[in-house]
C-alpha cells in the first residue's frame, strides 16, 4: 500500500460569498438616469471651465471631483488647471496662503507630477526649524499636511518632519471622547487609509459620505449617480467572471486552494475602475485568480517533484507537456492555465494587439519559476539572506505578472514599449513588490509558520541580524515606506511611460496597503467583507 503524501495543507476558510453574484441579475442602466447623468456632468464640466482664468480658486473643486471618484470625466479640464496652477505657482502660494491651501497645493500638483519644492512649507517652521506647535490646532490644516506628507520623496525632512506631527496630533483626536465624532472618524481615516495609498473607489464611497452638501450639490449629486451607474457595471462584470468561476469548479477540482473569485474582482477594481477598462479587468481577474491557484499549489499543496515538473511544463507552455505531470492537480491546474491564455491571445487578436500574449505568457513563466525557488529553499530547510529574498520576492509578490497583465486590455495607447519597461524591472515595480511582499509577510508569517512555510522577511531579519519579531517588522515597515517613497519619485515628470502606465502600478500597491492593513485579509477574508459589500452590494441614496 502507497504510503500518503505528506502535504502542508492550510485548509483555508471557504469562499464567504458562495452564490450571491452567480445568481444576481442582470442589471440594465435606466434611459432617465443616463439623461439625468449627463446633463449634471455638464453642469461640473462648466464649474471647471468657469475656473481657468483663476485656476488656483479651483484647487478645492479639483480635490473634491477626484476623491468623489468622477475625475476620469474631467481629464483635459484638470489637466489644464494643474498646468494654470504650475505656471503661476507664486500667485497661487499668494492665494492659499494657509496651512490647508498650501498642503492641498503640494499635493495635487505632486500627484500630478508637476515640480514644487518642499520649501513651500518652510514659512510653518519656528525659530527652532520645527513645525509651530500652534498649528496642531487646524484640524483641516492637519489632515491636508498629512495627506501632503504621504507623496513625499527621499530627503524631504521637513515632510517627515510633518508626518510625525500630524501623525502624533491625528491620533490624539481620534482618541479624545471630546472630539466631535466627524473630526474623529477624518483622523483615523486620514491615518489608516490616506488618499495617495488608498484605493479609489473605497475612496470614493468614503469621500460622499463625508462630502458637506453645502460645497456643491451638483457636483455630489452627479458623484453618486455616477457611482450607482459604475457600480452596476461592476456587478454585470462580477457576476459574469463569478459563472466563469463556478463552471471551473475550484472547490472540488483543486480543494486545496482559497476559493476567492469575488475578493479578486475587487483587486481588478482597485487596478482600474473606469468604464473603457472592461476588458482589462476581466482578464486581470482571470491571471490573478491563476496566480492565487499557482501560489497555494506552490505553498499549500505540491512536493517538490511535482512542482519541479509542473514548472517544467510551464516553461514548454505546451499542451503535450501536461502527460509529464505526475498528479491530477497539477494536470487540472495546467490546463486552465493553458485556457485562460488561449482566450487571451484571442482578445489581443480582436485588438490588433497579438504580440502582447508573449509578453503576458512570459511573466507568468517567471511567476512559477520564483515558485519554485521558494519552494526549494523549503524543502531544503533553507533560510536566505534578506537581500536574497526581497530579489526572488520581485516576482513572488506576483507584481509583475500582474502589471503586465493591467495592461493587456488598456487599448491602442499602450505601446510594445511599456511591456518592455515593465519586463525590465523599472524601480517602480521594484518598489511596488517590496512593499506587496513586506505587508503580506508582516501580516500572514505566523499562520504560514503554524502550517509548514518556507521563511519570510521577518525570519530572515530575525535570523540574521539576531533581532525580535517586533525589531524585525519595525525594519519592514521603514523599508515599506521607503518603497513609497520611490513610487511617488518615479511618477515626477518627465516619465518613462504614459502616467496610465504608472497608474496601474500605484493603484496595485494601494491594493495590497488595504488588503494587509490589518490582516491577510485575502486570505481571511471576513476584513473584506464590508469593502467588498460597499463597492458592490450597497447602492448610495440619491435623495
Amino acid at each position: 500500500m502507497a504510503l500518503e503524501t505528506n502535504r502542508h495543507l492550510a485548509h483555508f476558510q471557504a469562499d464567504i460569498w458562495e452564490k450571491h453574484f452567480v445568481s444576481s441579475p442582470l442589471l440594465h442602466l435606466e434611459t432617465e438616469q443616463a439623461s439625468k447623468h449627463q446633463k449634471l456632468k455638464e453642469q461640473v464640466r462648466e464649474l471647471l471651465l468657469a475656473g481657468l482664468d483663476k485656476p488656483w480658486e479651483q484647487l478645492d473643486l479639483i480635490d473634491s471631483i477626484q476623491r468623489l471618484g468622477i475625475a476620469y470625466h474631467f481629464k483635459d479640464e484638470i489637466e489644464n488647471l494643474l498646468l494654470g496652477i504650475h505656471k503661476n505657482l507664486d500667485t497661487c502660494l499668494e492665494e492659499n496662503d494657509n496651512l490647508h491651501g498650501i498642503s492641498l497645493l503640494f499635493r495635487l500638483l505632486r500627484q500630478y507630477g508637476l515640480t514644487i519644492s518642499c520649501d513651500v512649507f518652510n514659512k510653518f517652521k519656528n525659530e527652532s526649524e520645527m513645525l509651530k506647535e500652534s498649528l496642531s490646532e487646524d484640524v483641516i490644516g492637519l489632515l491636508s499636511l498629512h495627506e501632503a506628507a504621504c507623496v513625499r520623496l527621499h530627503g524631504e525632512n521637513i515632510l517627515e518632519q510633518a508626518l510625525d506631527f500630524t501623525t502624533k496630533h491625528l491620533k490624539s483626536i481620534k482618541e479624545d471622547t471630546s472630539s466631535s465624532p466627524k473630526l474623529a472618524a477624518q483622523a483615523s481615516q486620514a491615518l489608516k487609509y490616506p488618499v495617495q495609498k488608498n484605493i479609489p473607489r473605497l475612496d470614493a464611497k468614503y469621500y460622499i459620505s463625508v462630502y458637506p452638501l453645502h460645497n456643491n450639490p451638483v457636483v455630489l449629486t452627479f458623484a453618486k449617480l455616477d457611482f450607482n451607474m459604475l457600480q452596476k457595471l461592476h456587478q454585470n462584470e462580477l457576476r459574469e467572471i463569478a459563472r466563469w468561476w463556478k463552471d471551473l469548479d475550484i472547490p472540488r477540482r483543486l480543494p486545496y486552494a482559497r476559493d476567492r473569485i469575488t475578493e479578486l474582482f475587487f483587486g481588478a477594481i482597485a487596478v482600474y475602475y473606469e468604464p473603457c477598462y472592461a476588458l482589462g479587468r476581466k482578464i486581470w481577474t482571470k491571471v490573478i485568480a491563476l496566480g492565487s491557484l499557482l501560489d497555494d499549489m506552490y505553498d499549500a499543496y505540491g512536493t517538490i517533484e511535482e512542482l519541479e515538473l509542473l514548472t517544467q511544463a510551464i516553461q514548454r507552455w505546451d499542451r503535450n507537456a501536461m502527460d509529464g505531470l505526475n498528479n491530477e492537480c497539477s494536470k487540472v491546474l495546467y490546463q486552465i492555465l493553458l485556457d485562460v491564455y488561449d482566450e487571451i491571445g484571442e482578445d489581443m487578436a480582436k485588438l490588433g494587439k497579438s504580440y502582447r500574449l508573449d509578453y503576458a505568457v512570459e511573466m507568468m513563466k517567471r511567476q512559477a519559476t520564483a515558485y519554485l525557488a521558494e519552494a526549494r529553499w523549503f524543502s531544503q530547510n533553507y533560510t536566505p539572506t534578506l537581500e536574497e529574498y526581497l530579489k526572488l520576492g520581485i516576482h513572488t509578490s506576483s507584481c509583475p505578472v500582474l502589471i503586465v497583465s493591467s495592461l493587456l486590455g488598456m487599448g491602442d495607447n499602450i505601446s510594445r514599449d511599456a511591456f518592455e519597461w515593465v519586463l525590465s524591472t523599472p524601480k517602480i515595480v521594484i518598489a511596488s513588490s517590496q512593499i506587496g511582499r513586506l505587508v503580506d509577510d508582516i501580516m500572514s508569517h505566523e499562520f504560514e509558520k503554524k502550517r509548514g512555510h518556507a521563511d519570510t522577511a521577518v525570519e530572515c531579519y530575525m535570523k540574521k541580524y539576531g533581532a525580535t519579531k517586533q525589531e524585525a517588522v519595525k525594519e519592514l515597515y521603514m523599508r515599506i515606506e521607503s518603497a513609497w517613497k520611490d513610487i511617488n519619485e518615479e511618477f515626477l515628470q518627465p516619465t518613462e511611460v504614459p502616467m496610465a502606465v504608472l497608474m496601474r502600478v500605484l493603484n496595485f500597491t494601494r491594493c495590497n496597503h488595504v488588503v494587509y492593513a490589518d490582516t491577510d485579509a485575502y486570505t481571511f477574508p471576513d476584513y473584506l467583507k464590508d469593502f467588498v459589500a460597499a463597492l458592490f452590494v450597497h447602492q448610495l441614496p440619491l435623495d
